[in-house]
């Protein structure tokens, strides 16, 4: 099997499970709606200077993203019970291509989400310059380089069991110490917040928006815990794969 091969497979199947289309589509497209539609008059948000819509829409897309990408372990840990990892081992199948298909399939699902969120903030009334727009999602795509490393990881690393509430609370506690729910502009949860990549996912949404970018300490954030995670991922990977 080639890495082409191999990749169009992993496509095609993401999207022929509806269970993709309901936790990594239909969820934060209902929360959206739910919590940001009773306050899209609200211009103001928290003191963010932002309205609600496009708050709500900024963080769904970040909660949403997140949950994407980590949700690849998901799939990686359900392979390795059934076997499938064990039989493309002795295929013509490369570790560099196997791990390229799941980071590519991961983004896949991200952008669907992210372009999902964006036609539900424009029907909510969120408009910005095309521009804004372009910079904000390259902000949010590297920002999610970190969690392709972080799904690989854990999808090597724990097993069908355990991933579920792993990824879960994982994300829901990232997504927390973030922002995504409420403003964190000061306090304990934005000293916490800021050392994690999921705070800068956050604010490559929010940021673009008043005309700025990630500053140094931002950038920093996001490669340091890329490269912590892609350096975890590959160890997970080398001792599961190397298991008999």
């Amino acid at each position: 099997m080639t890495g082409l091969v191999y990749l169009r497979f992993e496509l095609r199947r993401i999207f022929r499970n509806r269970r993709f289309f309901f936790f990594s589509l239909g969820f934060p497209l209902i929360l959206y709606f739910v919590i940001a539609g009773p306050n899209k008059n609200d211009h103001d948000f928290g003191g963010s200077g932002i309205s609600a819509p496009l708050y709500y829409m900024v963080g769904l897309a970040s909660f949403g993203t997140m949950m994407a990408m980590v949700s690849s372990g998901a799939r990686i840990a359900g392979e390795r019970q059934a076997g499938w990892t064990r039989q493309l081992r002795i295929t013509p199948l490369s570790p560099r291509d196997y791990l390229r298909a799941k980071v590519v399939t991961a983004y896949t699902t991200a952008m669907v989400t992210m372009a999902a969120l964006y036609i539900s903030g424009g029907i909510l009334g969120v408009g910005m310059p095309v521009r804004t727009w372009v910079e904000m999602t390259v902000l949010i795509l590297i920002a999610l380089i970190p969690f392709a490393a972080l799904g690989v990881f854990l999808g090597h690393l724990l097993n069908v069991d355990a991933i579920g509430p792993a990824t879960g609370g994982t994300v829901s506690l990232l997504a927390f110490v973030s922002g995504t729910w409420f403003p964190v502009q000061s306090g304990f949860l934005h000293d916490v917040g800021q050392f994690t990549p999921s705070y800068w996912l956050v604010q490559a949404g929010r940021i673009p928006l008043h005309g700025q970018s990630w500053g140094g300490f931002g950038w920093a954030v996001v490669l340091v815990w890329a490269a912590v995670l892609v350096v975890a991922a590959a160890y997970a990977f080398r001792r599961d794969t190397g298991r008999v």
